[in-house]
């Protein structure tokens, strides 16, 4: 099989394609023959060897992909050998044409979803899931800020937020994002690539402030969102690029929270209360994601510089 290893980490021109030997399932495992991986900003932090989690070198990146089931050992009896599936993790990682998974990180993939789009669901949902529902608390009728969601992550929390009963503040730095989450559901949108757009929170929610906000780059966004905080305002901080100062007195006038996540901390019990939410979701048609761009698998270095860039629109996955 193919597959892209890393064999030192460093910038996206580390990672290689190779000639791998095929895999094999031990006791509660399974073979997918991966048809599509997804592409998460995580995947990118890995490789440079930043993150707090590090794969021993060599390793295959990818979290999330989704195929066929291949072949499986005697004592799986969960999933068939040739059913569709999407992953939520890999023994072996997703960057190939087949992934070692155990029984647990197999799920089934509605056949109205593209492999494309089973390759979108694992991290941008289960992470918009985890930040909405059991960080936020968030209720139906309280009023969530998406910022900057017109990526995976954002995109999922428009769509779980929608479903959920709660009015949606999104924003987007293109016209084409902007469009995107129109469609998507979202009540109010925002230009982001205006300094002053979350003045405008004030107006929307006649001074009372959001309730949530799910945020995609603290590092720029998380004092100003402070003040956009309605009382007892809860912050989810996603994604973060650096460090950035705020006022505290912002958090105590309103009784906020700021809460931080990482979806690899998740307890298993939470994760698979996730799954169980998303495959709802995914059955009855409420949860689709976007995919932007499909590229080559050979072609995963240009999937990291693109996934890092301004203007995401959708996700981005490989193709084997």
């Amino acid at each position: 099989m193919k597959a892209i290893r890393v064999y030192e980490f460093g910038p996206p021109e580390v990672m290689k394609l190779e000639e791998l030997p095929d895999l094999w399932p031990g006791p509660g495992e399974l073979v997918v023959r991966v048809k599509a991986a997804g592409v998460n900003p995580v995947d990118t932090y890995i490789r440079t060897g930043a993150y707090s989690r590090k794969p021993p070198l060599p390793y295959t990146p990818g979290t999330d992909g989704a195929g066929l089931v291949e072949t499986t050992s005697q004592d799986v009896s969960r999933v068939e050998t040739g059913e569709r599936v999407y992953l939520s993790g890999s023994l072996t990682g997703t960057y190939a044409e087949q992934a070692l998974c155990e029984e647990s990180q197999v799920h089934h993939l509605p056949d109205g979803l593209t492999f494309a789009e089973g390759a979108a669901v694992n991290v941008p949902y289960s992470t918009a899931y985890r930040a909405l529902f059991q960080l936020a608390r968030s209720r139906p009728g309280e009023t969530v800020l998406v910022h900057g969601a017109t990526g995976g992550v954002g995109l999922a929390s428009v769509q779980l937020a929608r479903a959920a009963g709660l009015t949606i503040v999104a924003t987007g730095g293109t016209d084409k994002g902007r469009t995107l989450l129109s469609e998507q559901g979202a009540h109010f949108i925002l230009d982001h690539t205006n300094p002053n757009h979350l003045d405008e929170i004030d107006h929307l929610t006649d001074g009372g402030g959001v309730d949530v906000i799910v945020e995609m780059l603290a590092n720029v966004n998380l004092d100003r969102d402070l003040q956009a905080l309605a009382r007892r305002g809860r912050v989810v901080v996603v994604g973060s690029r650096g460090r950035v100062e705020i006022d505290p007195r912002n958090i105590m006038a309103r009784d906020a929270a700021v809460l931080g996540m990482l979806l690899f901390n998740t307890p298993d019990a939470d994760m698979a209360s996730i799954q169980a939410g998303l495959a709802a979701g995914l059955e009855n048609g409420t949860l689709r994601p976007v995919v932007g761009r499909e590229i080559p698998l050979a072609e995963a270095s240009r999937a990291h510089h693109e996934v890092m860039a301004p203007g995401a629109y959708g996700k981005i996955v490989l193709v084997p």
